[in-house]
């Protein structure tokens, strides 16, 4: 990511804000990218601002028309945070209560059956060659399956290095991930030979430092090209998609992955309490509670796991109430 630098009333708190969020591990691209917005918005309406007053906060938080809720309240969310900010570094700020904006509907993940998989699958090996994005056709394929048989996030596979996928031991390298977790992720032979195939087509010249999934010029693929993508392939597997908001997303075939490992371990007789920390590191989740939430989703979709866990485990599974919910 190219350097930030913010030129507004509160530059420097910015640039300071920024450095903490990232020396503690966070990537906070988006959170950055998000203030210097901010910073241009308080350089035209706020230009001779001191403080962060009420005024500020309101006007830059208010819901703009064309806006979903969900980026409304990030929006809010990173005001909030800069503004505890300014007040543990003795600055006049104020920081907008939580909740001061109601939440919308929570969106329960969209788990995709084993046909639908399939169907989605077959669409992306049909995928046709492009003469803007030469590669497409050999990327898709090995993308989605990547994302949902790795459980990995969006941003993990698009940024991942030629160097971070073994071919000979079947081993990805999760470098700096949320919260600058780094992880080695094994795969299954399936998807290998698929790696190898790949490899062979796209990287037999690359470097190391080269993208795995390159667009065009040699840079990742971008998200909004991998949704695009995405989009096309559910409508041609038939799947239907509910509109904004409402999914099927790309970040579902995550959740599916975590679901579907609950429920074979389930079926298997085996000792979930035993496997979840397995899950856990698998997946890059920072603490317990973020693996605990498929428990109640996974629950939901196959009761008969909840009757194992609630009656060795009382109160282990967490209310599925839409509150987690992992960026990329």
């Amino acid at each position: 990511m190219n350097e930030i630098t913010y030129e507004g009333p509160f530059k420097e708190h910015l640039s300071n804000f920024l450095a903490i969020k990232q020396a503690v591990g966070y990537k906070y691209f988006s959170g950055a990218l998000q203030l210097k917005v901010f910073d241009r918005y308080t350089m035209e309406h706020f230009p001779h601002a001191e403080s962060l007053n009420k005024e500020i906060v309101l006007a830059w938080c208010g819901k703009k028309t064309y806006e979903a809720q969900a980026n409304q309240l990030n929006r809010v969310s990173i005001m909030r945070q800069f503004g505890k900010y300014l007040d543990a570094a003795g600055q006049a700020a104020y920081i907008i209560p939580k909740g001061y904006y109601p939440k919308g509907k929570p969106y329960v993940p969209y788990i995709y059956s084993i046909d639908e998989l399939n169907l989605f699958f077959a669409q992306t090996d049909r995928c046709c060659y492009c003469s803007a994005c030469p590669t497409r056709h050999l990327i898709m394929p090995v993308l989605f399956r990547m994302i949902y048989q790795c459980g990995l996030r969006v941003s993990e596979a698009r940024l991942l290095k030629v160097g971070d996928v073994d071919l000979k031991t079947g081993v990805l390298t999760i470098n700096h991930s949320k919260k600058d977790i780094c992880r080695l992720v094994p795969m299954a032979d399936s998807l290998l030979k698929r790696c190898r195939d790949y490899s062979s087509k796209v990287h037999l010249f690359s470097s190391t430092e080269s993208y795995y999934f390159p667009a065009p010029g040699g840079k990742p693929l971008t998200n909004i090209n991998i949704y695009r993508n995405f989009r096309r392939f559910l409508w041609q597997a038939g799947i239907s998609h509910k509109g904004r908001g409402y999914g099927p997303r790309i970040h579902d075939f995550r959740h599916v992955y975590a679901v579907h490992c609950l429920k074979k371990w389930s079926k298997e007789g085996k000792d979930l309490a035993v496997y979840l920390p397995l899950l856990k590191t698998y997946m890059g989740h920072y603490s317990f509670q973020e693996t605990a939430y498929y428990l109640r989703l996974t629950a939901d979709v196959f009761p008969e796991i909840i009757l194992k866990l609630e009656s060795r485990y009382p109160g282990i599974i967490p209310d599925l109430g839409g509150d987690y919910c992992e960026a990329d």
